[in-house]
């Protein structure tokens, strides 16, 4: 996900703690009805659970704006209370039954179902669920830890298309001109990435990719460019199965939307603003999003505590792409523009990449630690183990966790297996505690005084370079002071990181 320039938003509130403790949604079936004449939404949930406990409620979040009419469990009523966060079910259920409750419910969605006007005066309903907004217009369990298979069936306008997650299986035209059509998803998604997106598209299905159907939705007036500039998918999707592992979804659907966010990675239909035909920085934008549909959505982060096993991995995986495609050097100009922004961010933040005492909701999240620090993190870690067991590490977290949910320690875990290197400490300093070294590099005579000017000293390699000698030279620093002895022939000035490969905010002196 990349943020929109129209979301200015310090945080959400909290949002729903995690429910269903005793429960695990094996399936979610959404039933919408919208309209043209009003944003009022009908709907109908059902709900398939499995109880890991005997329980006696079961309990769904649900924005209160919606008001449920009725549940019921085949055909039976089933009693329940509804309050300003959810929706309470009396149950009997006994540990390893399995429910199905059907949701009948009304209302306007105040978020999560973006009912607006797209930049030509169109309507639209897009989905814009993430990080907890899903439950603002669906019943659901709103937490990434529970992934469930979705389908959504849409009764709509006949003159609007309707994209979503999975398989379309069917659609028809209903009288009253109206448009039914049915999305299945059989993978399961976490609630952030199950979205519809409704409105007057102009399609394009592009050339299959290893087998995967590609589309290309976006609004007719910007159907030319649109076209051609979402057709990058094509180059970007086949660097991603070659480097990571199989693509989880029956398809790819890359739409023009209306939403909050700049790109969202809605599994397998994934949502891009709707200035973005044209726009300059689109290819990384698509490689990002595209990155998601491994780390984010087939692979979830079971808390946003580890946020950074989504975005970091992201926008690493976009400099990858990046690299690949158009040479080292763009590797490392993002990586510096990144550095920067971390070094900045450092200054008036002391939080680390793993914050689970973080306040402020789940949108104060979305800032550099996970973006571009968790990035930086996967960059040493690929030169703290090499190219070739790096990727042997991600690809055997992609395929241990693959439809699955995995924290830090779940990914540390796999990169120590492959690489037989204990990574405690560097887990520890890059992602457990905050701030990154301040170095302090200067010459005394013959000698190469590197200081840590930071509270705690941190081990990392610091490789430099003397002068115009091409020679790069490496040490283990992990002190608060190491004196490194030079030639006495040495002149020149000293280059500290020539290759752009460690995170720090490094001060030469003449």
């Amino acid at each position: 996900m990349l943020f929109s320039i129209f979301l200015i938003l310090g945080g959400l509130p909290g949002g729903p703690s995690p429910s269903g403790i005793g429960a695990d949604v094996q399936a979610y079936r959404f039933s919408i009805v919208l309209s043209d004449s009003t944003n009022r939404i009908q709907g109908l949930a059902g709900i398939q659970v499995r109880f890991t406990e005997n329980e006696t409620s079961f309990r769904l979040d649900l924005e209160k704006t919606m008001t449920v009419s009725a549940v019921t469990e085949g055909g039976r009523p089933v009693r329940y209370a509804q309050d300003a966060s959810g929706v309470t079910l009396r149950v009997h259920a006994d540990a390893n039954s399995v429910h199905t409750y059907a949701v009948t419910y009304v209302g306007i969605p105040r978020d999560g179902l973006i009912i607006s006007s797209n930049k030509f005066g169109h309507r639209t309903f897009f989905g814009d669920n993430w990080p907890d907004r899903a439950h603002c217009w669906l019943p659901c369990v709103d937490h990434p830890w529970n992934k469930a298979p979705v389908e959504f069936l849409v009764t709509a306008p006949a003159r609007y298309q309707v994209v979503a997650g999975g398989r379309k299986t069917e659609e028809r035209d209903l009288p009253g001109g109206m448009h039914f059509t049915h999305w299945v998803e059989k993978v399961p998604l976490p609630t952030k990435v199950m979205v519809i997106g409704v409105a007057d598209f102009a399609i394009q299905r592009l050339p299959d990719v290893g087998g995967i159907p590609l589309y290309t939705y976006v609004f007719p007036e910007n159907k030319e460019r649109g076209f051609h500039d979402y057709a990058l998918a094509a180059r970007i999707l086949p660097f991603y199965i070659r480097n990571i592992g199989p693509y989880a979804y029956e398809k790819l659907a890359n739409v023009q939307s209306k939403t909050i966010f700049g790109g969202m990675e809605n599994a397998s239909a994934i949502f891009y603003y709707e200035g973005s035909v044209g726009s300059p920085g689109l290819e990384r934008l698509m490689a990002h999003e595209i990155a998601h549909q491994w780390f984010g959505d087939a692979v979830t982060e079971g808390s946003y505590a580890h946020l950074w096993l989504s975005e970091g991995f992201a926008t690493y995986m976009t400099h990858l792409y990046m690299e690949h495609t158009y040479g080292a050097d763009s590797l490392k100009a993002g990586l510096r523009l990144d550095r920067n922004r971390i070094i900045a961010f450092t200054r008036y933040s002391s939080r680390p990449v793993v914050d689970i005492h973080r306040v402020g909701g789940y949108m104060a999240l979305l800032d550099t630690n996970s973006y571009q620090k968790g990035s930086w993190v996967l960059h040493m870690l690929r030169r703290e183990v090499g190219d070739s067991l790096f990727w042997r590490g991600i690809r055997m977290y992609f395929a241990r966790y693959d439809g699955r949910n995995a924290h830090t320690q779940s990914f540390r875990r796999v990169m120590e297996e492959v690489s037989g290197i204990n990574l405690e400490t560097f887990f520890h300093q890059w992602i457990y505690s905050p701030g990154i070294p301040l170095l302090r590099l200067s010459i005394a005579g013959h000698t190469l005084k590197v200081e840590q000017a930071q509270s705690q000293p941190f081990s990392f390699p610091l490789e430099y370079t003397i002068g115009d000698d091409p020679r790069v030279f490496r040490v283990r620093i992990h002190r608060k002071i190491t004196l490194i002895p030079l030639p006495p022939q040495t002149t020149g000035q000293i280059h500290a990181d020539p290759g752009v490969n460690l995170l720090a905010d490094i001060r030469v002196n003449p």
